[in-house]
């Protein structure tokens, strides 16, 4: 080797070492660590420009700025975290998905701090519907996020996997199993490329790949390779495949987990812990928001009222409310308030007024004198509170309807009677389920799921539908 070629080999190395260096400290290692991640990947160069692009001066202030305004409600996730026996680095996973936005929404419907699809949010109690959409709901998303979480965690093996099967789905984490395993075992043992088996797997993945096989074949295959023995780890996973379309992992996943070990990262540096911002290392210190039982029907304006509590503030916090109404068929239904502000509660909850509400949807042939009489109040409490201009309604409207004890007794039996049936999740059968696998996936008691079921055995078909009462 020449002396000029030994220079800049000496020189990169040399700069890619300070870089290294200076950049991580053992509390970083523990990050890796909590993530199931062997200590080396600090010195991933993709991670590290990930690392280093958050570090510029406007990205930490945008980081401040994102964990001061969320300082309210971060305890209660790192409480829920801890209880739950969750890594606490999945924190910078929800940094990572919503910047702790509550009320965040992606271009595929995702919605929450957990960014939860509607039907997967379904599958972890978390009601959607007129009233509520639970993905807001701070408290019981973070516990659906810990439940799906310990799933994955259960079915891969590492936290890492979990975190990667979260983003992009437990199938594609599947399928990247699957694949570098067969990769992998053909490079320990060249040979077998040529084996009538390995041509048989990797002409399946193909299919999979094109919409031409159905998934259950690729999960045979995984269920097999699993048990030759070849050790996978994350630099398996995010290695990019030269001339390859499919990667193990989408481009987004890959940056998805690096992403949040740079934001736990982040959390370490000087800027954080000295100066104006070292109170944010003590987020999480202290209670910060506490749960109150409200009665069904009422509004949040009603509460804020009579307990002297802000009432855009407590709006803020429940934004799983969708019009600021306590779902009038809960006898009783849990909210949040600032911490702060629960003894001020505590001494004035008996004045909150017994008035109460419910959202009519405004269907063909509906008019405000209609609507009126249907709940025994004057059409114009209706225009008054609604704040309409006029009496024209549109389709699908909502409209608030203040009512009585006696006038909306009938209404309230009527949604709660929907409200029952709304609760209901009828499951197709798949190829390679069976009613335990089922039971297991809803987190429900197999005995209740024949009983729901009026099954006498455990017996079922390709294609029977099963009800799941949650």
């Amino acid at each position: 080797m020449n002396k000029i070629a030994i220079f800049l080999l000496l020189t990169i190395t040399y700069s890619f070492a300070s870089l290294i260096g200076t950049n991580y400290s053992q509390r970083d290692l523990q990050i890796l660590e909590e993530l199931d991640i062997k200590s080396s990947f600090i010195t991933d160069y993709k991670l590290q420009r990930t690392y280093n692009n958050l570090l510029k001066e406007h990205n930490q202030n945008n980081y401040v700025k994102k964990l001061s305004d969320a300082s309210l409600f971060v305890p209660k996730i790192k409480k829920i975290l801890r209880e739950e026996k969750i890594p606490s680095v999945f924190l910078y996973m929800a940094m990572a998905e919503s910047d702790f936005t509550i009320d965040a929404k992606s271009n595929v419907k995702a919605i929450g701090i957990w960014q939860f699809m509607s039907e997967t949010g379904k599958t972890f109690g978390l009601d959607n519907n007129l009233y509520v959409d639970e993905r807001m709901d701070l408290v019981k998303s973070t516990k659906a996020a810990t439940k799906y979480l310990r799933s994955l965690h259960h079915r891969f093996g590492k936290w890492y996997l979990a975190a990667l099967a979260y983003n992009c789905g437990e199938g594609r984490v599947i399928e990247a199993i699957t694949r570098a395993t067969i990769d992998k075992y053909v490079k320990l043992y060249p040979k077998q490329e040529k084996s009538e088996k390995i041509k048989e797997f990797r002409k399946t993945i193909a299919a999979y790949q094109n919409g031409n096989e159905r998934f259950y074949k690729i999960n045979r295959i995984y269920k097999e390779v699993k048990q030759w023995g070849i050790s996978l780890d994350i630099d398996d996973f995010l290695t990019e495949q030269n001339n390859i379309t499919r990667q193990y992992i989408p481009s987004e996943s890959r940056m998805y987990i690096r992403k949040i070990i740079a934001l736990g990262m982040m959390n370490n540096q000087s800027f954080i812990t000295e100066n104006d911002n070292a109170h944010l290392l003590n987020i999480g210190a202290t209670s910060s928001v506490a749960t109150i039982s409200v009665k069904g029907g009422l509004h949040l304006q009603s509460i804020s009222s009579a307990v002297g509590l802000n009432y855009e503030e407590l709006k803020a916090l429940n934004k799983h409310l969708k019009l600021q109404i306590i779902p009038p068929y809960e006898k009783n239904y849990d909210i949040y308030i600032p911490y702060s502000r629960l003894a001020r509660f505590q001494a004035n909850k008996d004045l909150i007024k017994d008035s109460r509400y419910m959202v009519h949807v405004v269907k063909s042939g509906d008019s405000l004198l209609k609507i009126g009489k249907k709940y025994n109040i004057s059409y114009n409490v209706i225009k008054d509170f609604n704040k309409l201009n006029t009496n024209f309604l549109s389709l699908n409207q909502k409209l608030i309807i203040p009512i009585t004890a006696k006038s909306g007794k009938n209404e309230v039996l009527k949604v709660a009677k929907l409200r029952k049936e709304e609760s209901k999740i009828i499951h197709q059968v798949k190829n390679g389920e069976t009613l335990y696998s089922i039971a297991k996936r809803y987190n429900i008691n197999l005995s209740k799921l024949k009983t729901d079921n009026k099954l006498r055995t455990n017996l079922i078909g390709i294609g029977d539908k099963i009800v799941i009462k949650k």
